[in-house]
């Protein structure tokens, strides 16, 4: 073929190294999700408020997140286009597009995943609450997870334990951002949101854990814990970084000295099916629950309330609990009286250096939080300040 001499052919070069591991094709639709993500989160957090009720919010959050997603059918962007489910004749609109994380509104101890049902107690946003938000989007099974925290208070700036424990785990997830990189490990992580942690008056909530994400997989085999007790950590294997992986790592922090978390009575509304586990469910409602998730939330985690009738729900995801084919995603807290604050981000490890896909939280800011504690291992200090990749200029 003839060479056209206008195009300069070293960019198109350029372009190929970038993407080992991740093709083009992935990158925009991670990029994308992550844009996603970023335009609900505008819209969503200006309504979280003292007085709103959890289930309306996590019902609005969802719903904007497939208000968001849907115009993106067949929109090709940089020549891609996400197409509505060949793969899948049967599938409805989330197989491959949509909730890659239910909107879930954690309060004070509580650590995540509160995403209620209508039959469940109320839970309604008070004055002074430290609140979790965490959602994510999916294209084409291309997840960004993202989860920020609140202080819903009219004394700006946030002082006190909720500064510190929003600040602790803020600073946390910014250092862990600049630790993932091809070549560190993932103890790595785990030493470094603790000193931070610690510097704060606070710890990482004890066994949290953050995965790697592929196609289709939001808790791939290598794995960070956060906090781990010796058991734990015996149990986990270490594992390096490379070039071409993406990460959701979700970073927790409760102040005080106890990161020991213990089930919450709430009820467990989110679910996410196992890859791993073949079994014949026997009853008659499992099975019909079981195909209903399958066609609507794919391999991503998913409420009960996006199914059609909540208690036959309730009752059909029971067996497929017992049997390993559904994960619950458990409600645990910490002691009462102390603060859980969570920042989630999605990654992506790219040659020219890590590539943040979630936005940046919207509600934080340096000046709406005023702790009386500071970071001041000078080890770690530096790398607040450092961008998370290098310029282009100084790489070559």
């Amino acid at each position: 073929p003839a060479v056209d001499l206008k195009k300069p052919a070293p960019a198109a070069e350029e372009a190929k190294v970038e993407e080992k591991g991740l093709s083009d094709d992935a990158i925009t639709k991670y990029t994308s999700a992550g844009q996603a993500v970023g335009e609900v989160l505008k819209k969503f957090l200006p309504s979280i408020a003292p007085g709103k009720k959890v289930l309306e919010l996590c019902i609005e959050g969802d719903k904007l997140i497939n208000e968001t997603v849907a115009p993106l059918w067949n929109k090709s962007k940089n020549g891609v286009k996400v197409s509505k489910g060949e793969q899948n004749p049967i599938g409805s609109l989330l197989t491959t597009l949509g909730i890659a994380f239910p909107t879930s509104i954690s309060v004070n101890n509580v650590v995540a995943h509160v995403s209620p049902l209508p039959s469940d107690p109320e839970i309604e946003l008070k004055e002074n609450d430290v609140v979790k938000v965490m959602l994510g989007v999916q294209l084409d099974g291309f997840a960004v997870t993202h989860a920020e925290t609140l202080h819903l208070t009219s004394k700006a700036p946030t002082s006190d334990s909720a500064a510190d424990v929003i600040k602790a785990a803020y600073d946390a997830a910014q250092i862990a951002m600049r630790t993932i990189k091809a070549g560190a490990k993932n103890w790595d992580v785990t030493e470094v949101v603790e000193k931070v942690a610690k510097e704060y008056g606070c710890v990482g909530v004890e066994g949290m854990l953050s995965c790697q994400h592929e196609k289709n997989v939001t808790d791939g085999k290598k794995r960070i814990l956060l906090n781990p007790t010796p058991e734990l950590k015996r149990e986990h294997e270490t594992c390096t970084f490379e070039e071409g992986e993406v990460y959701g790592v979700d970073v927790l922090v409760v102040t005080g000295t106890d990161g020991k978390a213990k089930p919450d009575p709430s009820r467990t509304s989110i679910y996410k099916r196992a890859n791993d586990i073949n079994y014949q469910l026997k009853m008659k409602t499992s099975r019909a629950v079981f195909s209903e998730i399958q066609k609507k939330a794919g391999a991503f985690p998913f409420t009960l309330r996006s199914l059609e009738d909540e208690k036959r729900a309730r009752m059909g995801v029971q067996e497929a609990v017992t049997h390993g084919l559904l994960r619950p995603y458990d409600i645990v807290q910490t002691a009462p009286g102390t603060l859980v604050a969570e920042f989630f981000f999605t990654i992506a490890l790219l040659p020219a250096g890590p590539l943040l896909l979630s936005p940046t939280p919207a509600w934080y800011s340096a000046d709406k939080v005023s702790s009386s504690k500071s970071l001041t291992d000078e080890t770690l200090k530096p790398l607040l300040t450092q961008p998370l990749r290098a310029s282009k200029k100084k790489a070559k």
